[in-house]
């Protein structure tokens, strides 16, 4: 199994990162504000307008160290990577499947299925914790809504039909996000799922998870020999990372959105740390965003029991796996792709 290795995230745009030897020297105006050893190094996110060496880009390369440029609000930009990785059967045969519209469904059925149990599960765990504070009811009516998607998802007959199906359930899922917030409830308020750009605290905080979780895929995907920019139910389009895409929706409810709720339910943010631009998009400060990720980290260090390989792995390395049982269906080492069902 992949051992989880860090994510060095920068966030001040006034920094510059050069390579001294197998270390990553962290610049600010010619003062050298720290080093990082690479071999401790999966990936390195930067936000802003951070520098980076051609040395640093060149061995990161080298390393298969991933190294992306996200923009100061979270929305990726670049990337550099290194050489395919896998075997060129593996990929013709993704290319293959790509163009299949029966298998496309096939496999975007299980896709679908693993978002709407997990979004199902994050409903149910509320009214198991919290059935004083909550609308029980009403929480059990969504529940049962997203349990009669998941027999409609088993009987859709095309990808079109279960996109239908994957929406309205998200739709179901989000009318009720803001039950699920507990703490901050004057200030932090979803009413409903907005971005490009995000318009308020909760849904700045959910679109630059997804951000980063997305980013995880396609390295999973990448390390495995998949192609993350060919999907099976995100269609193909120029610079979007189709397959990533299709595999992050497995973790939206279990993984991020619950992140998320926990930042504003233990009052690790609050409505000082955010900024409400002149076109009306709200995003973090720079603090914020520091105190965001080392919450990140933390959680991806967190261990629990694979449900399929019944395996404790780091949720960080979640996404991986995916990506690895994804890799075995399409060889034909699996009957079919099993999704993350968390319980």
């Amino acid at each position: 199994m992949k051992k989880l290795l860090n994510t060095l995230y920068v966030t001040n745009p006034d920094y510059y990162l050069s390579l001294d030897g197998l270390n990553i020297v962290v610049n600010e105006k010619n003062n050298e504000m720290g080093r990082v050893p690479l071999h401790n190094l999966e990936s390195i996110v930067t936000f802003g307008y951070t520098g980076v060496s051609p040395a640093l880009m060149g061995e990161c390369a080298k390393n298969n160290i991933s190294l992306s440029f996200l923009s100061y609000s979270g929305k990726f930009l670049a990337g550099v990577h290194g050489g395919v990785k896998g075997n060129v059967t593996l990929r013709k045969e993704q290319y293959a499947i790509s163009e299949n519209m029966v298998r496309c469904t096939n496999i975007a059925e299980n896709f679908i299925i693993g978002k709407i149990y997990n979004s199902k599960w994050v409903i149910e765990r509320a009214i198991r914790d919290y059935p004083l504070r909550l609308d029980i009811e009403k929480l059990r009516q969504k529940s049962q809504y997203l349990s009669n998607s998941l027999k409609m998802v088993n009987e859709a007959k095309g990808l079109d039909e279960l996109r239908g199906i994957e929406g309205e359930a998200a739709s179901v899922y989000f009318s009720v996000f803001d039950d699920l917030i507990l703490q901050q409830k004057d200030k932090f308020i979803f009413t409903t799922r907005n971005k490009r750009p995000p318009l308020d605290y909760v849904n700045a905080m959910l679109s630059f998870t997804y951000t980063l979780l997305t980013g995880m895929c396609v390295s999973g995907l990448e390390t495995v020999g998949l192609d993350p920019y060919v999907g099976f139910m995100h269609r193909d389009r120029p610079g979007r990372a189709s397959m990533a895409l299709d595999l992050v929706e497995e973790f939206r409810a279990v993984y991020a959105d619950r992140f998320v709720l926990t930042m504003i339910n233990k009052k690790i943010l609050d409505e000082s740390d955010f900024i409400t631009k002149e076109n009306g998009s709200v995003i973090m400060t720079d603090d914020a965003r520091k105190e965001f990720l080392k919450h990140w980290q933390n959680k991806k260090q967190e261990v629990i029991k694979h449900p399929f390989l019944d395996e404790k792995v780091e949720w960080g390395m979640v996404p991986y796996v995916q990506a690895m049982l994804l890799a075995r269906y399409i060889r034909g080492d699996l009957d079919e792709y099993p999704p993350f069902l968390w319980k």
